[in-house]
């Protein structure tokens, strides 16, 4: 049998704020089997766009089973909030939460905070780092088994299942715990877009702060590559450092104006001896792409062992067949050995 294959798409559509077009998208991927559909966003007034995580928060309930990974920078924003709302994302999905790693770079982005100028790329990657690490110690801060629900006796949680934090950094300073319970994933699946030239020898410093925030936390990295060596080279290097649980999928433009065009990225799908995992495809006119997706490549696919018949289970680590990770304080014992009690917004950070 063929090595089957892991599919995304990205559902961008710029000047659309109808949450129903981003239903009706994320419909048409999980009709063609894919793992999860990104959606971008930034702090730019320049292309207008819905904000990711919001829209992604409501179309869960009228999907069921594809995965919902909308970019949230880590700039200009608090990790706490960031975990918060992702953690809330995990929740009304039922475990199809993830997160696009994202940072901004420009002066407009800047300006409309007004907090501090423009930093390098390397910086605002180190500070994604950090971000990366206050929330997944947030999400850890709870116990699985931390909620107790006992009406009779009026105990909600098990203060010994909470734990503090206590994280100080270069960026920021976090105490915790969390003020929701761990995710149901554990901790939703972290996505981070890299570069081919990012693993270049002379690679710019920014470059080479993004291949560390990967490295060190994502479960999948989105990989841009202009050609197939450079994309065996780059996922090559990206496993050596990382480990064999990193999903690597190469973003690959997806327009299908026509059957030849079709024809052609089912060639480009089955030439999986790449090094990758699968791909990331970002359609040209998404709702016309996706169609023919669904309709008529996927099950050309799936003719050929390519993929799946269905999703394998019902959580975005399911599909892309990740383990669900255990707490860190619950098994390790690391951090503060006391636990915390019940937490207030004002407590946990600062």
């Amino acid at each position: 049998m063929p090595r089957q294959l892991h599919l995304s798409a990205a559902i961008d559509s710029p000047g659309r704020f109808d949450a129903g077009h981003y239903a009706d998208l994320a419909r048409l991927a999980e009709r063609a089997g894919l793992d999860f559909v990104t959606l971008d966003d930034s702090f730019t007034a320049e292309p207008r766009r819905p904000d990711a995580l919001a829209t992604l928060a409501r179309i869960a309930p009228l999907t069921s089973r594809i995965g919902l990974v909308p970019t949230v920078t880590t700039t200009h924003t608090e990790p706490f909030h960031t975990s918060i709302s992702l953690n809330t994302l995990d929740w009304v999905s039922a475990g199809r939460a993830g997160w696009l790693v994202g940072v901004s770079g420009t002066e407009a982005e800047a300006a409309a905070f007004g907090r501090r100028p423009v930093a390098p790329e390397d910086e605002l990657w180190a500070e994604a780092a950090d971000a990366a690490e206050v929330a997944a110690r947030l999400w850890d801060s709870w116990e699985d088994d931390a909620e107790i629900r006992d009406a009779a006796t009026g105990r909600f949680i098990d203060r010994d299942k909470l734990h503090y934090i206590d994280f100080e950094g270069r960026h920021f300073s976090v105490r915790g715990p969390s003020i929701t319970p761990r995710p149901p994933q554990g901790r939703p699946v972290v996505v981070v877009p890299v570069a081919a030239a990012d693993l270049a020898r002379g690679a710019s410093p920014g470059g080479r702060a993004r291949v560390d925030t990967a490295v060190r936390y994502a479960d999948v990295v989105l990989l841009d590559a202009p050609d197939r060596a450079t994309r065996l080279t780059a996922a090559t290097e990206l496993r050596l450092r990382s480990g064999e649980q990193l999903r690597i999928l190469a973003r690959l433009d997806a327009t299908l104006p026509d059957r030849a065009a079709e024809l052609r990225l089912i060639a480009e799908l089955a030439a999986i001896g790449t090094g990758v995992d699968g791909f990331h495809l970002v359609p040209a006119e998404p709702g016309r792409d996706l169609t023919a997706l669904a309709e008529r490549v996927a099950p050309a696919l799936r003719a050929t062992g390519l993929l799946r018949a269905g999703h394998s289970g019902r959580t975005l680590r399911d599909h892309l067949g990740l383990a669900r990770p255990a707490g860190r304080y619950a098994v390790a014992g690391t951090g503060n050995a006391t636990p915390a009690p019940t937490p207030t917004l004002a407590e946990v950070t600062r």
